[in-house]
């Protein structure tokens, strides 16, 4: 079972901010979320396209603050599930490496390390098994 996480952000300490700086921070936080719970109802429900691509929306929306962090994680959790047509071990890698280097002070890096692991056994698991076919068929010879 896959947790998909959604709507976590750190909100700092306001002070001598104009309110309707603050305001408007909110509305975007609260925009934010609402699309992060929309990719997590997709992805909840299979719709592993749409989820991949509202949090892709959600990228240039955050400005590089959370929640980046959780769409970029969940763009890895998603080009990592067995049951996506998109599924890519690689850009999964990619997705969990910018969540460790991007956001190292995110509760998501240390399980996006995990991942990273993971995903580098597997990659290395399939050279193997290539490695192993084209002997096989050397000695066929």
């Amino acid at each position: 079972m896959v947790l998909f996480l959604s709507a976590c952000s750190y909100v700092p300490i306001q002070n001598n901010i104009p309110e309707d700086t603050i305001r408007e921070e909110n509305a975007r936080e609260n925009r934010l979320a609402e699309r992060l719970q929309k990719a997590a109802e997709l992805y909840g429900h299979g719709d592993l396209d749409g989820a991949l691509k509202v949090n892709q929306a959600i990228m240039p929306l955050c400005e590089k603050r959370p929640p980046c962090d959780q769409a970029l994680f969940n763009m890895g959790l998603i080009y990592a599930s067995n049951n996506s047509a998109k599924r890519d071990y690689r850009k999964s890698m990619a997705m969990f490496q910018r969540v460790v280097r991007e956001y190292p002070q995110s509760p998501l890096a240390p399980q996006a390390k995990t991942w990273i692991g993971v995903l580098g056994v597997i990659e290395k698991s399939k050279e193997v098994d290539m490695e192993m076919e084209r002997a096989k068929k050397k000695l066929a010879r």
